[in-house]
């Protein structure tokens, strides 16, 4: 018995997760690769910030 909860329960996991990926990709804005600022930007005046998570607000 095991075996077949943890075998529906992986189903519901994956089933989740494939519906988060589609959701996000759909009400994301797309990504502009040529407003990225560069990761290394030593001496060219730009800030070298780049990460999501080194936004700052």
């Amino acid at each position: 018995m095991t075996k077949v909860s943890n075998t529906k329960l992986s189903v519901v996991f994956w089933s989740v997760l494939v519906l988060f990926l589609a959701w996000d990709t759909v009400v994301s804005a797309p990504i502009d690769l040529r407003n990225e600022p560069p990761l290394i930007a030593a001496g060219s005046g730009k800030a070298s910030v780049g990460g999501h998570c080194a936004i700052a607000k």
